[in-house]
């Protein structure tokens, strides 16, 4: 096919392809373990699977309702408020969402105009940059402060301006494993009072939270919620990540604007699957145990590698461990992750890549989400390096 023939200017120039597929394609290349990509290599509950199957043959095929089949909007509704103590309104503060990535790009779509700054930390989950630019915003990046991956919130401070429209926040945090506690929700409701500045608050991984932890979502703060934009994703809650299925919590008057943008990218999600959720989500035991299961999951993990020459502090949430190799190499991560894949045959992925401008903490991120199988070859190859 010929080239269009006049020269195309790109909206996103520096933009290349997801990190993610261009590790699992080196996976796939290599017949490499892959422990780059967040997925998990083991089944869906087959009572979920059931479900869909059920409803899928009882008829429920077509189009769903823009803002999600009326009984999971109701279920999330009495998650939200068991877990958190938070009401959402169903039908007007609730909206399902093929993933939480589309959830994420909607919110921003939304309310970021031609150069408001969204300030975004760093290390970041990858949409949050690109999205906020094809927008017009202006990303506003801060460094989250290593090996802890604390927010300094005075840095913050000084990153707010007249300009300020977001905070993207990340609980549980993808790559670092991090988590954010009441004293940071308490530091972040005092930077954004008395402003107009929205809280876009990514919790995915809301489920997945070690060492007897509380998740503190926004919605538990007043002064956050009335402000903030909540993602979550049920593909990470329960091992489906291809079936692409979240939600976005907001008040009222936030989620009448999100709802604009949403109709226009997707208008609804898969259909049989949000009725299988909402049977699912009867049960508080289907998510209840996850924390549980995947702690064990990293502990199991970070056992096995406890003999290698890499060294970590145990991750507080999600199912990603970074492990740091400064005593194997002085490569930078892209260099090493790629010498890991192609001479060992393991995938992983460099947390220099969560960040917008060159960056080496001779970190690599590796998901646990793995069969214990996957886990014990991934970690013997780790400690024969």
């Amino acid at each position: 096919m010929k080239p269009y023939p006049d020269a195309i200017s790109s909206k996103l120039p520096n933009t290349g392809t997801s990190i993610f597929a261009v590790m699992s394609q080196l996976a796939r290349e290599h017949d490499a373990i892959n422990l780059s990509q967040g997925f998990p290599d083991f089944e869906v509950s087959p009572k979920l699977i059931d479900l869909v199957v059920k409803h899928m043959r009882e008829g429920r095929n077509q189009y769903a309702p823009m803002a999600g089949v009326p009984a999971l909007r109701e279920a999330i509704a009495e998650k939200t408020y068991r877990l958190y103590g938070a009401e959402y309104n169903p039908d007007t503060e609730i909206t399902v969402t093929p993933g939480a990535t589309q959830a994420i790009f909607a919110a921003i779509t939304a309310f970021v105009r031609e150069e408001d700054e969204v300030i975004i930390f760093e290390p970041a989950y990858d949409s949050y940059v690109p999205a906020v630019k094809i927008n017009g915003g202006m990303p506003i990046t801060c460094k989250l402060m290593a090996p802890s991956f604390a927010v300094d919130w005075e840095e913050v401070r000084r990153y707010v301006t007249s300009r300020t429209k977001m905070i993207i926040i990340n609980t549980p945090h993808n790559p670092t494993g991090s988590v954010l506690g009441a004293s940071d929700m308490a530091e972040l409701e005092k930077i954004v009072k008395n402003t107009g500045i929205l809280v876009l608050s990514d919790e995915v991984y809301e489920h997945i939270i070690f060492g007897g932890k509380t998740h503190e979502s926004v919605c538990r703060y007043p002064g956050l919620a009335e402000r903030s934009l909540i993602t979550c994703s049920f593909g990470k809650t329960f091992h489906a990540t291809g079936w692409k299925t979240g939600y976005c919590l907001a008040p009222a008057n936030l989620m009448k604007e999100f709802r604009k943008t949403h109709q226009f990218m997707v208008f609804c999600s898969n259909t049989p699957v949000q009725h299988a959720l909402a049977d699912f989500l009867q049960d508080p035991d289907n998510y209840d145990g996850i924390s549980r299961f995947y702690e064990q999951k990293r502990d199991f993990f970070l056992e096995a590698v406890k003999s290698s020459r890499f060294s970590f502090t145990p991750a507080a949430g999600t199912y990603f461990q970074l492990l740091d190799y400064s005593k194997i190499s002085d490569q930078p991560e892209a260099e090493f992750a790629r010498y890991l894949v192609t001479e060992h045959k393991l995938a992983a992925v460099p947390t220099s890549s969560f960040y917008h401008k060159p960056h080496n903490n001779q970190t690599l991120r590796f998901c646990f989400a793995k069969s214990d199988t996957t886990l014990e070859k991934a970690a013997e190859i780790l400690c024969n390096i």
